[in-house]
């Protein structure tokens, strides 16, 4: 018999119909979430699982799939997936690196040029009716040209960040665990945290939630940055406490803020949302079709590999 898969979202064609020949599916046929009582529920005979960031798996879902053997993620961050609980069960889990990587990269950049040069805010402004005259004051915004950027995590994603920096000839600063092995081709230069806060006029952030991660920008770290200075968050909610932010961006310190990631998101922060200088994004950073279906593809070829018997392509689980 073919192993039984739960799939919580709805997922592209050419992706099911790489599963469907090997796996007895069952799978979200529409845009709502399930509750959480109705994925326990639907889990309860299933060999397999496919999930989404929003989904959590944790003990109590493992307790509810006694024959649950894979967890393929379609992200590449899995802080929602309880590791050590998955590896107590013996249960495989997966993620899906580096095919987001380059449309992330852009959406950062998108990000930044739209907060340092106030594009939302003056698109708000000029939608409710009040551009009357043109003013050489109107909207200021912060150059980006031979600037200094800072990015806080140089993994594949931040590096792709840096490559683009070169066309804008700044100077890049960057703040990682261990030297990056391409900081010479990047041109760019290992710093501290605080001294990247305070050197940087614009800040992109692209590390993993972790508890070690919790909170990494709050009040202090923010207080660090310069009065005209940018922050942009595609990492994860949680990297940054966001209500620390929102009093910092009504102070003036950051200047703007490009956010595509929140703190219990869907949900947001009400302060946030009243801001005019932060350009918000509703956690779109790998939100191509090439990158989508890339992500959901190489979630299906880890449960594929499963199926068959095969070494996992990309296995996070002990």
């Amino acid at each position: 018999m073919k192993p039984k898969l739960l799939i919580t979202r709805q997922i592209f064609d050419e992706v099911l119909a790489r599963l469907l020949p090997h796996f007895e599916v069952e799978s979200n046929q529409t845009d709502a979430e399930w509750s959480r009582a109705e994925l326990l529920a639907r889990v309860a005979d299933k060999d397999a699982l496919f999930v989404v960031t929003s989904d959590r798996v944790d003990a109590d879902l493992l307790a509810a799939a006694p024959r649950l053997a894979i967890v393929a993620t379609g992200s590449v961050g899995f802080n929602h997936i309880d590791l050590n609980a998955c590896t107590a069960r013996g249960v495989l889990v997966t993620n899906t690196p580096d095919v987001l990587n380059e449309a992330t990269a852009d959406m950062a950049w998108a990000l930044l040029m739209s907060a340092a040069r106030r594009v939302c805010e003056s698109e708000h402004w000029l939608r409710a009716g009040h551009w009357k005259r043109w003013a050489f004051d109107q909207f200021l915004g912060a150059d980006l040209w031979r600037s200094t950027l800072g990015i806080v995590g140089m993994g594949r994603i931040g590096s792709a960040i840096a490559r683009r920096a070169r066309g804008f000839e700044m100077k890049v600063l960057y703040t990682n665990r261990s030297p990056a092995a391409n900081e010479g081709e990047l041109g760019a230069e290992r710093v501290a945290l605080t001294q990247l806060l305070e050197r940087a006029d614009h800040v992109v952030l692209v590390v993993p939630y972790s508890p070690a991660t919790h909170h990494l920008i709050g009040e202090r770290e923010l207080a660090l940055m310069k009065p005209g200075a940018t922050l942009v968050n595609i990492a994860r909610g949680g990297v940054v406490d966001d209500a620390a932010l929102a009093r910092a961006l009504r102070a003036g310190r950051p200047a703007a803020a490009g956010l595509d990631v929140f703190e219990n998101e869907p949900a947001l922060d009400p302060a946030l949302l009243a801001l005019p200088n932060v350009a918000l994004t509703p956690h779109i950073g790998s939100a191509t079709r090439s990158s989508r279906v890339g992500m959901a593809m190489l979630a299906a070829e880890n449960l594929l590999a499963f199926a068959a018997g095969n070494p996992l392509p990309t296995r996070v689980s002990r």
